[in-house]
């Protein structure tokens, strides 16, 4: 495969009219020179190699360090720097660049959580002590996002907090803004790709520090729900002791993400250099809640993922992400076979809130409103164009103590902040807002009080209003309560992308679903719940919701896991958390789909819901191997050349595109779960197993739930294990017994010894009409 020019197109060129002459200037952008795996030990040798590369497209030397922005020394090899399309065209053909590619700009994926994953800081009766507090504190968990409040209850040293652990090499930078501790141990911020790109940052306009310190709350919150203090007695809805999923882990974190418009916006020579630094300072986990919808750029023309690789060469555990823009097929991100991808889903808390109308009418909805309200009810039709509650709706007739009534399926309202801008506008105490269940999302911090109801009930009120025998009826709404296992969960999000992976359908995308709506987390006191203009309140616990709030949860496991089994890869992590994953709700039934209350399938919810318990102890573990990444790129494109750079340690022979790679694909990764992206004919596929759980001597027998339309055989159909971390490979051969013209069908794989259950979800593309075997 030639190198490849990510990004790279020929500018637009300024005219320029200068001494009657006409001239033009290349538009210069910052890209991101990717040299793969770095070499060179000598920090100060590697940046130097770089200039020097750098200084070939340039007519100065002293040019070319005005030019670059980061030399990134450690985590891998490369630079970012200011270039026109001609330069960058000239790095992308020289030897020793594998990719060169375009800064782009990713966005953000924007409590009771740990008690429904079963994970519990009560330590009474324990002998030994609950997971989150026997483990953790030895493991460092760096959180990539908008910064960090150092004052929040959740990052203040614990009196019996151990020292910093030795592994630790990272520093502090807060300019005197942010101090560290035993709990925050690290804190760094990087600037220059987005001022670079969008100008000097505006601290007034965006409420911004420059410095780690949070000014939109994300970081904050992200931070608490992986790796929190416990805090006891947190007031109001969801109240009680708060924590993140590893509360003894300590913290380090990565400044990557700026406000911008309300907005936290990331770009990709920022983020490469927090890896850089990430992976020389000693942490053992990485989160991140970013990325960018589909197009998907290939893996290595993406910051996320070079970084993201190279972590995972040396041990790093990474988890994105994987997007907001469901419920609609083949949009999730942050698609990486050596990071994990996390879906987001629902817990079992609900918060009922009463309507009373007229004194006798009564049903219930779903808010956060903490006083009850008494107002007059009206449609929206009486302040709005057609009922339609918008902004430029409104009949600028003034809805002072009134609570109006607004469907979503008029306008239509995508979202809900739409009528809650115009009820503002229109003056009104409150809003009930009436659309599908699957798609409202209740734990929101409303700028109005907001309660949530379904299509039926809207339409029950709107009725009731039709034949009222009073002219004006009046509605008492709430407090509301918060109400614990009354309702089913998980269910998946509507928002949560789901798979294929638009990249590499071969490989199963997101792999994991977490709790994601509804979490309650730290918040800067100085930042408004809502971050909309108007909005002056001061809180220091928040309620957000999204595949953000999800993937700081699979951190929080992994960090448990880390220091519970210090000699685990992140491959070994991830499949843990994968065959132990659950994929039935509370009611034992099948998790339900947001957005069409229908049963999941792995595209929804990866290998299912996440188990931290059981994970602890998965019993066999699908490890991945250099040979296996050889494999993959080898598959995607890359030449043997290419390849050697990217690893970090090889053989001559384990990193090269071998003839025996032309008739294996990536169905063949050694990966927990298994895809066939087009099965015509008959396929073997391979999959090796490790024995890690209690006993040496074990023997596991395997079950099969079949897809509809498939054969599946496995050999052999028992596996005999005489001792710890023994391997043992089997073979699935997949036969198709019906003519389809493309489908996806889906079973499993599920090996148990009468304790473990290790379980591996199938999808099959079958698509063999018109197909002929030779």
């Amino acid at each position: 495969m030639t190198k490849f020019l990510g990004g790279i197109s020929f500018a637009l060129t300024l005219l320029v009219l200068h001494s009657s002459v006409q001239a033009t200037t290349p538009i210069s952008h910052v890209y991101i020179v990717y040299l793969g795996a770095n070499r060179l030990q000598n920090a100060a040798l590697a940046s130097s190699h770089h200039l020097h590369l750098l200084s070939q497209v340039f007519t100065s030397k002293e040019d070319a360090e005005r030019s670059m922005l980061y030399s990134y020394t450690y985590g891998f090899s490369g630079f970012s720097a200011k270039l026109n399309s001609t330069q960058a065209a000239s790095l992308a053909k020289m030897n020793q660049v594998i990719t060169v590619f375009k800064s782009r700009s990713l966005k953000l994926h924007t409590t009771r959580s740990w008690d429904f994953l079963g994970l519990t800081v009560d330590n009474t009766g324990h002998t030994p002590p609950p997971p989150q507090l026997a483990y953790g504190s030895d493991v460092i968990v760096g959180i990539f996002d908008t910064g960090i409040w150092p004052e929040s209850e959740s990052f203040k040293e614990p009196p019996e907090a151990k020292p910093i652990p030795s592994s630790w090499k990272g520093e502090c930078v807060g300019g005197g803004d942010v101090q560290c501790n035993r709990k925050l141990i690290g804190a760094r911020f990087y600037l220059r790709g987005f001022e670079e790109t969008y100008g000097e940052l505006d601290r007034t306009r965006d409420r911004e520090y420059r410095s780690p310190r949070d000014g939109l709350g994300h970081g904050t919150h992200t931070a608490s729900t992986a790796v929190g203090s416990v805090v006891s007695d947190v007031s109001g809805f969801a109240g009680g002791t708060a924590r993140g999923g590893a509360p003894s882990a300590r913290l380090a974190v990565y400044k990557t993400c700026w406000g911008k418009d309300l907005e936290g916006v990331c770009t990709e020579a920022d983020i490469l250099a927090a890896f850089d630094d990430a992976v020389r300072d000693g942490v053992s986990v990485i989160s991140a809640s970013f990325g960018s919808s589909p197009p998907l750029t290939p893996f290595f023309e993406s910051s996320a993922d070079i970084g993201a690789f190279h972590a995972a060469e040396r041990g790093i555990s990474v988890v994105f992400s994987g997007g907001n823009d469901g419920p609609d097929p083949g949009l999730v991100q942050n698609v990486a076979p050596w990071a994990v991808s996390v879906a987001a889903s629902t817990m079992d808390r609900s918060f009922p809130t009463s309507i009373i109308i007229d004194g006798g009418y009564t049903l219930t909805g779903q808010s956060l409103i903490s006083q009850e309200i008494i107002g007059t009810l009206a449609l929206a039709t009486t302040y709005f164009d057609g009922g339609v509650c918008k902004w430029e709706y409104w009949l600028k007739k003034l809805a002072n103590e009134m609570i109006i009534l607004c469907f979503s399926t008029l306008g239509p309202i995508q979202f809900i902040e739409e009528a809650q801008a115009a009820a503002v506008r229109a003056n009104a105490s409150a809003v009930i807002f009436a659309a599908s269940p699957t798609k409202q999302l209740v734990e929101e911090v409303d700028k109005i009080p907001t309660v949530r109801v379904d299509i039926i009930s809207g339409t029950r009120i709107r009725n009731y209003l039709a034949r009222s025998p009073t002219t004006v009826p009046m509605v008492k709404v709430g407090p509301s309560k918060t109400v614990i296992g009354e309702i089913t969960a998980p269910s998946v999000a509507y928002f949560s992308s789901r798979g294929p992976s638009s990249l590499t359908p071969d490989i199963l995308k997101p792999d994991i679903t977490a709790p994601g709506i509804g979490i309650l987390g730290a918040w800067p006191p100085k930042t408004p719940p809502t971050l909309l203009p108007g909005d002056h309140r001061s809180v220091e616990w928040n309620f957000q919701s999204g595949t953000s709030m999800s993937c700081p949860h699979v951190a929080g496991v992994m960090a448990l896991l880390q220091s519970a089994h210090p000699d685990w890869s992140p491959a070994a992590i991830r499949s843990a958390i994968m065959t132990t994953a659950g994929t039935r709700d509370t009611s034992n039934e099948l998790i339900l789909s947001g957005g069409s209350m229908k049963p999941t399938d792995p595209f929804d919810i990866g290998a299912g819901h996440i188990n931290p318990l059981k994970a602890m102890d998965p019993g066999l573990v699908y490890i991945t191997r250099t040979e296996d990444y050889v494999l993959f790129l080898c598959n995607i494109g890359y030449t043997d050349q290419q390849i050697k750079s990217m690893l970090l340690l090889h053989s001559e022979s384990s990193a090269t595109c071998l003839p025996s790679h032309s008739y294996r694909t990536n169905a063949d990764f050694n990966y927990p779960s298994i895809t066939i992206p087009r099965l015509r004919s008959t396929r073997t596929i391979k999959r090796t197993v490790s024995n890690v759980g209690p006993n040496k001597s074990t023997v596991y027998f395997v079950d099969i739930v079949r897809p509809v339309g498939v054969e599946v055989d496995v050999w052999p159909r028992i596996l005999v294990f005489t001792k710890c971390q023994q391997e043992h490979s089997y073979y699935v051969t997949f036969k198709p017994t019906k003519t389809s013209s493309g489908r996806y069908v889906f079973g499993e794989i599920v090996w148990t010894n009468g304790f473990h259950r290790v379980r591996s979800p199938l999808v099959v593309f079958l698509s063999n009409s018109g197909f002929v075997a030779k």
